[in-house]
């Protein structure tokens, strides 16, 4: 049982993990053992509540495949327990990540004071820059 939060869980049976071989520098110990672990979470036949499924698929994330379904590739560690963690650690940061909800940006105008600020200023530094020319008898 991997817990999201104190009333949504996601069953063992709808991840699916699988240990294949690592890629890359790592030598004999690398090319004989499946340390490297391969995660498969299908968003629409798990057992989220529908907001957290509608949120998750609406999030434009490149572990999530167009069908919906989550694939993690862990491959960090020497050890196949360790890269497993780290999986379930990312597929939990993304389901969270999709939980957080942004503030609404309300427009705002600039006040009176801030208005005549800027144009004071825009005329000083049009006056220094005017002063920057040729000089005339």
């Amino acid at each position: 049982m991997l817990e999201l939060s104190r009333n949504v869980a996601i069953a063992d049976h709808e991840i699916e993990l699988t240990a294949i071989r690592a890629q890359g520098a790592g030598g004999q110990h690398v090319n004989k053992t499946s340390t490297a672990i391969h995660l498969r979470f299908d968003i629409r036949a798990s057992s989220l509540p529908e907001y957290y499924k509608e949120r998750l698929l609406a999030l434009n994330h490149h572990l999530i495949t167009g069908d919906g379904v989550v694939i993690i590739k862990a491959q960090e560690y020497r050890s196949q327990e360790l890269n497993r963690e780290a999986a379930l650690a990312r597929l939990v940061a993304l389901i969270r990540q999709a939980m957080v909800v942004e503030k609404t940006r309300k427009a705002t105008k600039p006040s009176k004071g801030a208005k005549k600020r800027r144009l004071e200023n825009k005329v000083r530094k049009g006056a220094t820059k005017a002063l920057r020319g040729k000089v005339r008898p």
